[in-house]
């Protein structure tokens, strides 16, 4: 039997939820974004084993150019840099292949952008301990037993593992959030957008290189990331990804498909 008290709830199935205690919804909002999560690594390709097998063919082929050069000194590359640059593939897939299954699944834009930063970060911590890891054995071995370093570079490594760590886990979230914006822009306002936003992000740098090189400041420029050391750098790139990341969010909630 319904109630008096009763009638207005019963006959209003929206009220009644929106009256529901702010706890119950809390909880489903995390359960949502943990749902996410497990909508981006449902390709578990995208997210861990495309950056690894790229890291490991750095280190291959590094190694086999090492073994040809020869060299009594320390010899560096920058194959280490590979999977990084990866990312920006990554965010864009995990914008254009994954939205819309999201907006199927009735998850909300919020819901979706939380859920996909969140699985960025877990596969950047896995990318970034692989680094540390393969960096630790790039010390023991002495370079393979060749010389030739490929994550060991001695400038990232002055503050230990936890630099390293540091500016790894940086550098893949700022080039995964890139990509995930431009795809975005382009989910927003199409292909002319995403041409034009490029062009003015090299205009910026472009203007950047112009004026260092104009001031003669390329030293100065040197010396200052030098005195930052690799923590800061990390600091710097993290705010970076974190402005990337702002202007992702807003543009991805004002797109209107």
């Amino acid at each position: 039997m319904t109630t008096t008290g009763d009638a207005p709830r019963a006959a209003d199935p929206i009220r009644a939820r929106a009256a529901d205690p702010p706890t119950g919804r809390t909880a489903s909002t995390g359960s949502r974004i943990l749902n996410v999560v497990r909508l981006q690594f449902v390709n578990r390709y995208t997210f861990l084993w495309i950056p690894l097998i790229i890291i490991v063919s750095a280190v291959i082929l590094s190694l086999a150019i090492y073994w040809m050069i020869g060299s009594d000194s320390p010899m560096y590359g920058g194959g280490g840099q590979a999977p990084l640059w990866y990312y920006l593939v990554a965010g864009i897939q995990a914008m254009s292949l994954t939205f819309p299954f999201s907006q199927a699944m009735s998850l909300t834009r919020r819901e979706f952008f939380l859920g996909t930063v969140l699985a960025a970060a877990i596969s950047a911590v896995v990318l970034a301990a692989f680094y540390v890891l393969l960096g630790l054995l790039e010390q023991a071995t002495s370079g393979y037993g060749i010389n030739g370093y490929i994550v060991y570079l001695p400038w990232v490594w002055e503050s230990g593992w936890v630099g390293t760590a540091a500016v790894v886990a940086a550098l893949t979230m700022f080039f995964f959030l890139t990509g995930f914006w431009f795809a975005t822009i382009y989910r927003r306002a199409g292909t002319i957008a995403v041409t034009l936003a490029t062009v003015g992000l090299a205009v910026v740098l472009l203007a950047a290189i112009f004026v260092i090189t104009r001031m003669e400041a390329w030293m100065s420029v040197l010396e200052f990331f030098t005195t930052l050391g690799p923590l800061g750098l990390a600091g710097i790139l993290g705010g970076l990804a974190v402005v990337v990341g702002t202007a992702s969010w807003v543009t991805l909630r004002r797109s209107m498909h």
